[in-house]
């Protein structure tokens, strides 16, 4: 099925396939650059590996998303999703649909971003000031769990999209920091999961409003599988675990006492995610609201690494 809208140049369309505009998930690398601390913030040997990281990092997301998109295609939910009483711009981000693209093409584009960003990751590992084992693990865990989300084992489709959507987000920063540190802090797995938190929180109601269409084609995301309510009380679970895990980090010492206030911002806008989405109903405008929560959250939890060490660190 395809849906005919202005089409500018197929380069913007494979940039659309790549869906090059959602950037959240490469927020991984400024954050996990301030994680490293002052000795590590002007090394030539972190920034070069965070450059490249990053580089590879763009081309396994872009195979993965491509893969999403002509697996979409193929099944009908994308058709569902992003039905003919779209918005132009919106039906836009799916450019099998508009037929600007084949699915062929889709496919080659998805394998060579993924080789790309294989090979770039290998070439990170190599230059990397560290390369415990344990980094290496998490690489690969990445990168074969992105190419099998919506492809080969699809584990999008088996109940896992939730977990993913998480767990990739907190094994960028954990990889990253580790190729520059060799280490892992309490600190940097809290932020780590708030980061990874980011992607789910805004996910969940993309999900929500994608439910009916995930379920004719046997997509069992939580909004699927649970109730109405019971999808409501997920969400909320998941909202007050991530303002819990800043609350709890402060109080137990897993962070400066100071980082509870200095995240109240982004908190605040969690609440109002809530209010929107579960208190309105407006699922669409949570989702909004949750990028900028995000986008805030990796902007205050930078600002706290950069101040940490003036501020005498945990004290």
């Amino acid at each position: 099925m395809s849906i005919a809208v202005p089409a500018p140049t197929r380069l913007g369309a494979f940039a659309r396939l790549a869906k090059l505009d959602v950037w959240d998930y490469y927020l991984a690398v400024p954050l996990a650059w301030a994680l490293c601390g002052p000795p590590a913030w002007g090394s030539t040997d972190v920034l070069v590996t965070l450059g490249l990281f990053l580089l590879g990092t763009v081309g396994v997301v872009a195979g993965a998303v491509a893969f999403d998109d002509v697996t979409g295609f193929r099944d009908g939910s994308d058709a569902a999703n992003y039905g003919p009483d779209a918005p132009a711009r919106r039906l836009a981000r799916k450019p099998l649909l508009t037929g600007e693209l084949t699915e062929r093409e889709a496919i080659v584009f998805g394998w060579c971003a993924t080789l790309f960003g294989t090979l770039v990751w290998t070439w990170t590992a190599a230059f990397a000031p560290f390369r415990p084992l344990w980094v290496l693990l998490l690489l690969a865990a990445c990168l074969i769990s992105a190419v099998q989300y919506s492809w080969g084992l699809k584990i999008s489709y088996r109940g896992w999209q939730e977990v993913f959507l998480a767990g990739f987000g907190i094994g960028l920063v954990l990889a990253a920091v580790g190729l520059c540190t060799g280490e892992m802090s309490a600190f940097t797995l809290v932020q780590a999961i708030l980061f990874g938190l980011g992607p789910l929180l805004f996910g969940v109601y993309s999900n929500t409003r994608d439910a009916v269409g995930d379920a004719r084609v046997g997509r069992p995301t939580a909004a699927v599988l649970l109730s109405t309510r019971g999808n409501i009380a997920f969400i909320a679970a998941l909202s007050v675990g991530e303002i819990a895990l800043i609350v709890l980090s402060s109080g137990l010492g897993a962070a400066p006492w100071w980082f509870a206030p200095a995240m109240l911002p982004a908190m605040g806008l969690r609440v109002a995610q809530l209010h929107r989405g579960l208190g309105l109903g407006d699922v669409l405008g949570a989702r909004l609201i949750g990028l900028h929560a995000h986008r805030t959250t990796v902007a205050l939890l930078i600002v706290v690494n950069l101040f940490t060490p003036a501020l005498g660190g945990w004290s």
